[in-house]
């Protein structure tokens, strides 16, 4: 029996098309049903209040907050949009420190804040024997935050801005984002789906060229079956 022109092309095309499309397709299925198809981004940091945490160059991943920060608890490094704060409009990445209704407070030659009279224990920060630079006593209104960088000596913060509305915090709707853990399953879904969007291609290129040369193929034959002429005929 003879073989099928383009036979092995087109075995070739359908299974790379059907494991590409696959590859493609289910990663974003899966990352819609847990809830992480577009809510995790990555952001760059440009300076260096983040510090040791997040050093200037870091790539962070950043949960986006859709509730207007009301998950937001203290510890939890943010993102922030806060134009009083830096007028390009560029997020800032700060750390919670205080929440509605905490009183935060920092003396002179203190060794830690102190968090309803209480010290608060950080143990992030770059120089812990610094744990602000000028002093402060702040009670923080209901739906609001008081933020500070880990690197409180080059940190615009809360701190820096006590003279503003709220004694410096910021409102939970200035909140776009909260840091999490690299997210190794959204990076892995999405190198998938590039290696599935590349053997469909591939799939498709092979289906075009078993298409081609079958055509070529009946051609052939066709003109093999045609009667010669006759001479003199």
């Amino acid at each position: 029996m003879e073989p099928v022109p383009g036979r092995r092309r087109l075995v070739w095309a359908v299974v790379l098309s059907a494991a590409g499309a696959a590859l493609a397709v289910l990663p974003a299925v899966g990352a819609y049903a847990l809830g992480a198809d577009s809510a995790v981004k990555s952001y760059s940091v440009p300076g260096e209040s983040m510090d040791p945490a997040y050093r200037r160059g870091d790539t962070v991943w950043c949960a986006l907050d859709d509730t207007d920060g009301l998950h937001v608890g203290r510890g939890d490094v943010v993102l922030v949009s806060a134009r009083e704060w830096n007028p390009d409009g560029l997020p800032l990445l700060k750390r919670v420190v205080a929440v509605g209704g905490d009183r935060i407070s920092y003396r002179t030659g203190d060794t830690s804040l102190l968090l309803d009279g209480t010290p608060l224990d950080e143990p992030y920060l770059k120089d812990r024997s610094v744990p602000a630079v000028v002093p402060f006593d702040v009670t923080v209104p209901a739906g609001r935050v008081f933020l500070m960088g880990d690197n409180r000596v080059n940190s615009a913060d809360s701190s820096m801005h006590l003279d503003d509305e709220g004694s410096g915090s910021l409102p939970l709707s200035a909140v776009r984002g909260e840091a999490v853990e690299r997210p190794t399953a959204l990076i892995v879904a999405g190198g998938a789906q590039v290696l599935g969007l590349l053997a469909f291609a591939v799939g498709a290129a092979l289906g075009v060229a078993a298409w081609v040369v079958r055509r070529r193929a009946a051609a052939r034959a066709r003109r093999a079956a045609a009667p010669w002429p006759v001479p003199g005929a």
